[in-house]
Parts: C-alpha cells; structure tokens; sequence
C-alpha cells in the first residue's frame, strides 16, 4: 500500500511537471508590435534592429534579405527572390516576381552543342541573370518606408567581416575543389590557400571587400539622387539603375563572360521585376495564396483541392491511412507540375485555370487507389475543365518517368537543400513572406563585385517532351521551387508559412497547414511535427531524376505503420528529423499577438516584441 502511494505521489509530481513542460525543441515566440524569423540567428537580429528603428515588415525583410545573402545562407547576390506580401491597406496579397531570366544565346542547340542533356548545375552557364538585388529594391520601393542606406547597413557591416558559422565554412571546404575553377570565387571563399584547411574556420571573421565597395556603391547612387532632390523612390530606383544598368553591370557582364558565362548587359538592361496577383484556393474556408506556375507553389494548391474531397482528420495524424492519401494527391499535383508548369509570360499558356479546378480535383482524387501506391502517377488533363483542348495530348499520351532513377547523395542533396525563407510581420498589418534563393556555395562569383551567381538554369528542360512549358529560351524565366505562402481567414492573416529546401518545399508546406488546420496544432507544434518525403516527383536538379516509391518517414514512425506502408508498396527510409526547416507567423486576432514558429532543424531563428 506504502508502495502505492509513493507511486501514485510521483506520478502526480510527473503530472504538474509535464504541464508546465515545453512540448516542442523550441518555444513559440510571441510578439506583440512585430515578429522577424529567418535561417540565420545575425540576419534575425538585422531584421530586429531594423523595427527597431521603426521600419515596418516591408523594411525589415529586406534587410533580413541583404544579411541573409551577404551570410551565403544558401543563397547569395546574384540569387532570386519570390515573395508574398499582405497589404493592410488594401487587404490585398501581393506576387514578387524577382526571379532571373535565360541569357541571350541560351538555347536548347547551344547546351546540346556542349554535351549537355540539362544545362549545368554549376558554374557560369548555370546562371540566370540576378533577380534578388531589383527585388529588394522592388519591395522596400513600392512598400517599405526606409532609405536602401537603412536597410543595407546590417549587410554592409557583415561585407566587412563577420563570424562566419560552422555549417557555412564547412561547405566551402567540402566544395573547395569546384571553387578553384572559378578565379573570383577562389579569392573570395578560401583565404588559407594551400594549407590542409583552405576555407575559413567557424567563427572566423569572413572579409568581403568586394562585395562591400559593390553595396557601397548602390547607397552612393541612392545618397546622390536624393541631394539632387530626387523622391525616396526615385533615389531607390538610381541605385537599381547602377545595378542593371551602370558600372555595376559593366563588371557583372565582364566577369560572366571572362569565365565562360552568357549574360550580356541587355539581358540585364531589359530584366524587370514583376509585382504580379498570386493565385489561390479556398480550403475549409481558409484562402492560401502562392506565387503561379513559375513557382512550384499551385502544386500544394492542387493537392488541398484534391484533399478537401477526404476527412483526414478522422484518418488520424501520421496513420498509414493519412500518409498515403496525402502522399497520393501530392503525386498527382508534383506529375501536374512536372509536365505543366512554366514561365507564363511565354507561350504556351498554363492551364492554371484548369489545375487549379475544383471539379478538376475531384476528377484527380477518384484516381487514387487505397491499396496501393500508384507508382505510374502521371499528369491529367485540366484542359477540359477550361472548356479547350488539351494542344499537347499527343505528348501527354507519350510521357512517361523516363528520369527514374536511384539518385546519387549528391541529388538527394539537392531534393532537399537550397535557399533560405524570411518571414516579418508588424503591428501595422503588413506581412511578408519570401523564399529567396541562388548563387549558393559553391558559386561562381562575377568579377569584382562579390556577387555569387545563381544556379537556377539547370531548372530548364531542353526537349518539349519532358514538360513543353519549361523548355529553355532566352528572356525565359525557369520553374522553380521556391514557394512562399500567405494564408488568410475571414480576409484577414492566418498565417504566414515558408521553408527551405528543394522539391520537398511543397510537400513540407502541405503538412504543416494541415496540421495545423486538421490537427490544431499550435504553430510551433506545426513546424516541428514529422512530415513525411516522397522522392517519386522529378527532382527540378541536375539531372531530374525521381525514385517513385520511396518515402522518407520519422524515425519514430511505429512498427505496424510501417509494415502497412511497406504493403502498400513503399520503400521506406528513416530519419531523425523529417519536417523541414519551416518558419513560420500565426496571427492571434483574438489577442492582438503574434506567434512565431522557428524550425528546430538546424540554425533558423527568431525574435519578436
């Protein structure tokens, strides 16, 4: 009886200490007059610093967007921008459209001529022209309310030296032996040349003299203009006219082209952002917004489509049930993607209307089969859902995973890897949600100006039968993965969501919405929640290959989930932490509040007030 006791008392002290334990890796941060989350602990404080001085979300972002491609957080200079924004003015969410194009003399004839099935995934021919810097200056124009001087200081202050993190260096070593290839890239990123280690350690101050007189000179051009009594915008647009347009250019182009690369100073010229609708459906009474079809973002649209046909709930959380259906409508929607999805501002025309279809969805969901995984999941067609006629049927009928294959670690890497996300939210109303990218290590950096370019053409295919929207021509913009997301209830913020990585993005972003909005889950129970990965997608890398069958499940997914999966024809691997690097913003309308949800996958921060 004694015993009892003593072990009913002490089950009663795990009781109160278990409600008053934290459930999750990282606590929720809350926030009352503004929330700055990135993929870098500095580049959250440069965000921080700039609320502090009174910047709004808008203002903040970019300079979350300047210190994150000074870090080389798996993006640089030279790199891309996507992103969301919500104006509280207009209760409108707003596209930016700040993704590179093809260069001149970029064809399909040009890359085959070189031996190439893809263009490459590095170096000077791998590049699309820089998107990131005229879409900073894009967004802190039309909607920020600081100076480019304001925004720029924190990044400016990091070009002069700043501790270099571990997992950084340690990727320049890994990659040293690419890097010599490239003159400006060598100067830059192995300052202890022929010693065992050439790369900088962590904790090392990395010096980037270049790229420092290169901001330098973008605040000149600004600082200028306005003594001549030009407006805040205008003295914004002088600097991105020295970008595209001046000195700047001039050193881009002559870097590019020494080492082998394409871009000319008209392709930078005639290079504009585009400040675009989004596209959105409706889920449970909940709007989600994404960039259209030059992102992979309406792929996690048509999997909710599809999904909203099924009471997941009732499958319950990570069930054999529930991961298959999700798995299977997502293996529709990525087949869609990898055959319809391009740059709209070419012909052909998306059938977005179409994919984006109810109806359409319906049609897609009586597809799935509940007794096993449809490896041959291929695309359907919207086409009769816009009252026309699907014009590539012919090709459609042909298609097939040609790419399947087991992939290498080096592809693996790239399913997964890549980019950053920045999320700003401030008491005002407005939100911003960007996933940035490009020019990652190792990049081939452009002349004297310390700019890394991007990566992002080997996202091109070179033959219309592998997806007759995403063939390569110059001006062309390429698919790719990057996919911020903005959600709102009642027409006002929801939640603000993105995450780093490849072609998992989506599958990432699809699991933390329903878990929260399925599940309940508070947002940092949402971001840290297992997830599950297919590899049966094309990978939009290298060489675009696919595993169809193989899953990535939690490590901690029970036995008997597993053996059902398995019967269901998966091919399952495990890992300790299968989320994603998900950062995100909830709206508390019922309080006045934020709350903040920071991925505890690897070195993602936030801070809120």
């Amino acid at each position: 009886m004694f015993y009892f006791r003593i072990l009913s008392f002490s089950f009663f002290l795990f009781l109160i200490e278990g409600s008053f334990a934290q459930t999750t890796q990282k606590p929720v941060i809350h926030g009352k007059h503004w929330m700055a989350i990135t993929g870098k602990p500095l580049a959250a404080t440069a965000g921080a610093t700039v609320f502090q001085q009174g910047g709004n979300a808008v203002d903040a972002a970019c300079a979350m967007l300047a210190a994150t491609a000074t870090m080389w957080d798996v993006l640089s200079w030279g790199g891309e921008t996507q992103a969301l924004i919500y104006n509280p003015h207009t209760g409108k969410v707003m596209g930016v459209n700040a993704l590179g194009v093809a260069p001149t003399g970029a064809t399909p004839t040009f890359y085959k001529s070189k031996g190439f099935d893809i263009p490459p995934a590095y170096g000077p021919l791998a590049a699309v022209t820089p998107g990131t810097p005229g879409g900073l200056f894009t967004m802190l124009s039309e909607y920020g309310t600081m100076s480019l001087a304001q925004v720029l200081k924190p990044a400016m202050q990091m070009a002069e030296g700043y501790p270099m993190e571990t997992s950084t260096a340690d990727m320049i070593e890994k990659n040293k032996a690419r890097i010599k290839n490239w003159p400006y890239s060598k100067k830059i990123f192995l300052p202890h040349l022929n010693e065992p280690r050439e790369a900088p350690e962590g904790g090392e101050i990395f010096v980037q003299k270049d790229l420092f007189q290169m901001l330098s000179k973008l605040v000149e051009a600004e600082s200028s203009a306005l003594k001549q009594g030009k407006s805040r915008k205008e003295a914004i647009q002088a600097a991105y006219d020295r970008f595209y347009r001046g000195d700047i250019a001039v050193e881009i182009v002559r870097g590019v082209q020494e080492q082998g690369g394409l871009i000319t100073m008209e392709d930078l010229a005639k290079w504009k952002v585009k400040l675009e609708e989004p596209v959105s459906v409706n889920y449970r009474g909940i709007d989600v917004y994404k960039l259209t079809t030059w992102t992979q973002g309406p792929v996690m649209l048509q999997a909710l489509n599809i999904l909203e046909n099924f009471d997941l709930k009732s499958m319950g959380y990570n069930s054999s049930r529930y991961i298959h259906t999700i798995c299977q409508a997502m293996h529709l929607a990525f087949a869609d993607r990898d055959f319809y999805y391009g740059d709209p501002d070419f012909s052909p025309s998306e059938p977005i209307n179409g994919l984006l279809s109810k109806a359409y969805a319906k049609e897609r969901a009586k597809s799935i089969q509940y007794d096993r995984n449809d490896t041959l999941a291929g695309p359907g067609d919207p086409y009769p859902f816009e009252q026309k006629v699907n014009p590539f049927k012919s090709l459609l009928e042909k298609y097939k995973n040609s790419h399947s294959s087991i992939m290498s670690e080096e592809h693996r890497e790239g399913f997964f890897a890549g980019t950053t996300s920045i999320e700003t939210a401030d008491e005002e109303g407005w939100v911003v949600s960007v996933t940035p990218s490009g020019g990652w290590i190792p990049a081939c950096v452009a002349g004297n100006t310390g700019i890394g370019l991007s990566q992002r053409m080997q996202a091109f295919v070179l033959d219309a039968a592998d997806n007759p929207f995403n063939v390569l021509e110059p001006g062309k913009r390429p698919r790719v993965t990057l996919t911020p997301t903005l959600a709102l209830r009642n027409n006002i913020p929801f939640v603000s969501f993105a995450v780093q990585g490849g072609d998992s993005q989506d599958q990432n972003l699809l699991q933390f919405f329903l878990n929260m909005v399925e599940f309940e889950m508070n947002v940092q129970e949402a971001c840290e929640a297992p997830n599950v990965n297919s590899f049966q997608m094309k990978s939009s890398f290298d060489k675009h290959l696919s595993e169809p069958g193989r899953l990535l499940v939690n490590e901690q997914t029970p036995d008997w989930t597993r053996r059902e999966l398995k019967k269901l024809g998966y091919l399952l691997e495990f890992d300790r932490k299968t989320s994603g690097p998900i950062n995100a913003i909830y709206f508390d309308h019922k309080h006045g509040s934020f709350w903040g949800g920071s991925s505890h996958f690897g070195e993602d921060y936030g801070i809120g007030w």
